[in-house]
């Protein structure tokens, strides 16, 4: 019998194990669904614009969908009087028992901060909010804001900085987005019913349009087609492939520990008002 090398097998296997990883170009890899016009890709793909008016908001979607990735996306979000605006990039399957990763940031009054929300939806269930102010102005420039989702856990990142991280704890009850693959979404909307101040502060439509920008859209992801992963031995145990297998070094939980210590201003984990029959279990553990 032959004998097959080591290196043999490794490239076997690493032949089997196929990561989509993509860098931007918005007429290729997205599609703007709704807006009527408002949304546009220019720059031969580099650059996407949304805008909001009286009328309609705009939003578009990826391509290609994912069951597990890291996508990132560079925004710069809508500058002045944002307030009564929200900017949503997410992560969402389709259907009434949808998994969702979200990022929300809600507009404010010049000169106040935008309210950057993010929330974790499983099988339709959600109530995981945690929210932040930034560190920077985030409508004087882009900034990187990235979604790490693999069978461990989900990080959610500003400029690589982690904020938050949700962990993967089935084994003690609490759900886990895994089975169902998730597009890509983003959009601009009004939401000045509850956006800001819980909707004390409207909208001013004067300051209208109002525009949200996008470039460097990466896609690092197990790519679903016609149901059939391009990470076919990816387990509930992950697999080799750096994000695959990520999680928060010291150094990054000691920058996590920062961000949430100076700049978060809600966590479902510390609103026992809101759980009176005790907090959630992955809040318990953490």
């Amino acid at each position: 019998m032959a004998m097959i090398s080591y290196s043999t097998i490794v490239v076997a296997l690493l032949a089997s194990f196929t990561i989509c990883s993509v860098s931007a170009n918005f007429q290729r890899d997205v599609e703007i669904t709704w807006g009527d016009g408002r949304g546009q890709i220019t720059n031969n793909g580099d650059l996407l614009t949304l805008s909001l008016d009286k009328a309609s908001g705009s939003g578009f979607q990826s391509k290609n969908e994912y069951l597990f990735g890291k996508i990132d996306m560079q925004i710069k979000l809508v500058a002045g009087n944002s307030a009564g605006t929200v900017t949503a990039y997410y992560l969402k399957s389709p259907g009434s028992t949808w998994d969702e990763i979200d990022f929300e940031f809600l507009g404010n009054l010049s000169g106040d901060p935008y309210t950057l929300h993010t929330n974790v939806f499983t099988q339709g269930k959600g109530d995981r909010e945690q929210q932040f102010k930034l560190w920077f102005d985030p409508t004087s420039d882009f900034h990187t804001y990235s979604i790490l989702w693999n069978p461990q856990r989900i990080i959610f990142s500003v400029d690589g900085t982690p904020i938050r991280e949700f962990k993967n704890m089935e084994s003690q009850g609490t759900l886990f987005p895994k089975n169902q693959p998730m597009r890509m979404y983003s959009s601009l909307w009004n939401a000045e019913e509850w956006a800001t101040r819980g909707g004390l502060v409207k909208t001013d439509w004067s300051k209208a349009p109002f525009t949200a920008s996008y470039r460097g859209f990466n896609e690092e992801a197990c790519v679903v087609i016609n149901g059939q992963s391009s990470c076919p031995n990816v387990s509930g145990q992950g697999s080799s492939g750096s994000w695959l297998s990520q999680e928060l070094d010291s150094t990054g939980q000691e920058q996590m520990r920062w961000v949430q210590k100076n700049y978060m201003i809600y966590s479902y984990c510390t609103d026992a008002k809101r759980f009176p029959q005790g907090l959630p279990r992955e809040c318990l553990a953490a």
